[in-house]
């Protein structure tokens, strides 16, 4: 291999609220770098990839990716985790014609339209209503069917795009929406929000959240004695495994979103491969120790950086996101093509609920006995247990 490296910057969110996620990601581009490596890199030059971390503080994203391309001089970029990380980095990389692969940043393109825009999340050309519409579609198929819906949510850009599908819906399906609130990402006691849903005591409790919180949800669920007959939707935590082992019994009966499950449909070609190495690492770098939500879509987005450098035989960005638009990816998440907005030309999205959970090892999910696939049928691994005090219970 030559001694000149290709470099790729980015940035993540190794501290801060999203840290757990970040170090996630940061651990599978790693696991790809040395793969990509041994096989005699890209171009016959060593891959180097420069990780900076953005504290999951948008602010500091936009000099970040100046900083990458001004003084670092780094060959490509990638988009990092999540909306935080990508959105603030739009201005400078439309402005330059960069082409950019992210990392389940919801919707950050919808407003923008941005050609040369892809982003890896299994949410297809409509990611505001695909990454509920399972949950959805699973409260209205129950009988007796739910009427009302409350709503509550992190204060933060992520809760923007689903809530804004949520009430989408919630409307489609006929269930009125009769609270709608929101809590700052810092409070730690989310008790008084839960406490205040007893005098309407919804149906449908749908929550949007990020990783604390979400822990914080529950607990308060649990403590208040709020019982609707759904609960979840649009949480970041529960798919992580160090949630999971906080959490433990409280999950049970809650259906959410999931990306990939070691279901025996989606153990697409080199995923185990990957999973394993991962876990393998996932202490030493304190990450998920299960990685399951983002470290198989982090890898793939790597692989489809990979395949279009190698079918362009180039670093060229307008080329790279011509390649990207034309053609179909395999990756560790299955056969992937982009549609309109840069997003995947069709949805995957699961939904899960959490089911006869006893405690909080680990080995509780390492497979998916407690985590059953409800939606879409077609990767069923389980049925809906429902009322959500039902499933709670059993």
């Amino acid at each position: 291999m030559s001694e000149q490296s290709i470099r790729i910057g980015y940035c993540l969110s190794l501290t801060g609220p999203l840290a757990s996620n970040g170090k996630t990601a940061r651990l599978a581009h790693q696991i790809w770098e040395n793969d990509v490596n041994r096989r005699g890199g890209l171009l016959g030059r060593k891959v180097a990839m420069v990780c900076i971390d953005d504290q999951t503080n948008p602010k500091l994203v936009p000099d970040i990716y100046r900083r990458l391309l001004d003084d670092e001089k780094v060959d490509l970029v990638i988009g990092g985790y999540g909306d935080n990380s990508v959105a603030p980095a739009m201005p400078l990389i439309m402005e330059r014609q960069r082409y950019l692969v992210a990392l389940m940043a919801l919707a950050v393109n919808a407003s923008l339209g941005y050609a040369n825009y892809f982003v890896m999340i299994p949410t297809g050309p409509s990611p505001a209503e695909a990454l509920t519409e399972g949950f959805f579609e699973l409260a209205a198929g129950q009988s007796p069917k739910p009427q009302t819906m409350a709503i509550l949510a992190a204060d933060a850009p992520f809760t923007k795009s689903p809530v804004q599908g949520g009430k989408a819906h919630a409307d489609k399906h006929g269930f009125k929406v009769i609270s709608d609130a929101r809590y700052p990402l810092s409070a730690a006691d989310l008790a008084p929000f839960i406490r205040s849903l007893k005098p309407v005591n919804p149906d449908i409790l749908f929550l949007c959240s990020y990783l604390n919180d979400s822990v914080a949800l529950l607990r308060a669920i649990n403590e208040v004695g709020l019982e609707p007959t759904m609960v979840g939707g649009a949480m970041i935590g529960p798919q992580n495994g160090s949630i999971k082992a906080q959490l433990g019994p409280l999950l049970n009966g809650l259906v959410n979103y999931e990306y990939w499950l070691p279901v025996p449909k989606m153990m697409y070609p080199g995923v185990a491969d990957m999973i394993a190495k991962y876990q393998s690492l996932a202490h030493e770098a304190d990450a998920d120790p299960l990685g399951y939500y983002v470290a198989p879509q982090a890898y793939a987005q790597m692989q489809i950086v990979e395949q279009a450098v190698t079918g362009t035989v180039s670093l060229d960005d307008a080329r790279l996101a011509q390649f990207t638009r034309e053609n179909w990816f395999k990756t560790v998440v299955g056969d992937v093509r982009f549609g309109a907005g840069g997003g995947w030309s069709e949805a995957r999205v699961l939904e899960v609920q959490y089911q006869n959970i006893k405690g909080a090892d680990l080995a509780e999910f390492r497979d998916a006995r407690t985590q059953a696939v409800v939606s879409p049928s077609s990767l069923a691994s389980g049925t809906l247990i429902y009322p959500y005090a039902k499933a709670k219970r059993a």
